[in-house]
């Protein structure tokens, strides 16, 4: 069976790929995230390009990269640049309703790639400006996508969520489930082994 690369350093997708009871290396790859696409656009090529330059380091591995962006009015939200910064988008985000949307890229052993998108809708409610600082000085929002976490103390906010929780994390695991097994590769392998 051939290796698998992550090809994130993201800790939140390492949790995630470990569920699916895979053994894998961490390898980040190192690319120019900058696009002028819309979010849904932006997530797909991200991921293509992280798991495009994975691929070039590590031939004969499967490589899975992800790239995960917030958007409201469909204008992308990545990770602030500040507490200034996290509580512009915290803001933008407190009484309404955002998508989330992470893009997958594998890409086998032999060099063939398989792609898809998932798309999350999630549905804040409103904070005050206190709270947004109490929560800024957590530092939990500094390095998400959209300055928050799903699993962690934003949860206190987030009324409704429509879609793949795991997306919203940042790796949607039917999804990558699905693309890794295009790759020759089964979740949770050692069941499979005689």
């Amino acid at each position: 069976m051939p290796e698998l690369i992550l090809a994130s350093a993201s800790p939140r997708r390492q949790e995630l790929l470990k569920r699916l009871g895979f053994r894998f290396t961490v390898a980040a790859a190192d690319v120019d995230e900058h696009t002028d696409a819309g979010a849904m656009e932006a997530v797909q090529a991200l991921s293509r390009r992280k798991a495009l330059a994975a691929a070039e380091l590590h031939p004969g591995c499967v490589i899975l990269a992800a790239d995960t962006l917030v958007a409201v009015d469909n204008v992308p939200l990545g990770k602030p640049a500040d507490a200034a910064d996290a509580h512009r988008m915290l803001r933008l985000l407190a009484g309404r309703e955002h998508h989330v949307y992470t893009g997958v890229c594998c890409v086998s052993a032999a060099g063939d790639v398989y792609a898809g998108l998932d798309a999350s809708e999630v549905r804040f409610g409103e904070m005050s400006d206190a709270e947004i600082d109490a929560y800024i000085a957590t530092g939990e929002p500094m390095d998400k996508a959209g300055a928050y976490a799903l699993q962690g103390g934003a949860a206190a906010w987030i009324e409704e969520v429509r879609g793949t929780p795991s997306g919203i994390i940042g790796l949607p695991l039917p999804l990558t489930r699905r693309l890794l097994q295009q790759c020759g590769l089964r979740a949770f392998p050692n069941a499979y082994q005689s």
